[in-house]
């Protein structure tokens, strides 16, 4: 895949903020013609720089303020298991890790009674055989991708 270059994460980094700017917007704030911003970002979301453009909806507003990361515990290799783990609609990420749990999942529901019935899905996915939740409190911040720089 090919690298992005510095006008790629200047890009990359306004599009974060606001997706909705417009081409001419973007070219200024970079030092391009509106035509050329719209090719670069036409090309990184053909390389899947881009995945995605999405909203960001205050998850209270729409009914969702629990949030829940849970540590899945399981007596087999659970690397298999996407599917099982994206049929819960209420978990947002699944991700695979190393340690004393093989899955890590981020919850959000409306009350920690649903969370109490995600916890019992949970258990009916093959091989999982515990489960720690952390509920949290109060978010401090959530950084965008392109606040974690790599040797930056």
């Amino acid at each position: 895949m090919k690298k992005v270059d510095d006008v790629d994460l200047e890009l990359l980094a306004l599009l974060q903020q606001d997706a909705g700017r417009s081409y001419a917007t973007l070219g200024k704030a970079v030092g391009l013609s509106a035509g050329a911003a719209h090719e670069r970002v036409r090309k990184l979301r053909e390389r899947g720089v881009i995945r995605r453009t999405q909203v960001d909806i205050d998850p209270a507003a729409v009914g969702c303020g629990v949030l829940a990361f849970v540590m899945v515990e399981s007596v087999t290799w659970m690397g298999e298991s996407a599917e099982a783990f994206a049929g819960v609609p209420e978990i947002l990420e699944a991700h695979v890790i190393a340690g004393t749990a093989s899955v890590l999942v981020k919850v959000r529901t409306s009350t920690t009674e649903q969370l109490q019935d995600v916890l019992r899905r949970l258990y009916a996915i093959d091989g999982v055989s515990g489960t720690q939740a952390t509920v949290v409190l109060e978010t401090f911040f959530e950084r965008p991708v392109l606040q974690v720089r790599p040797n930056g």
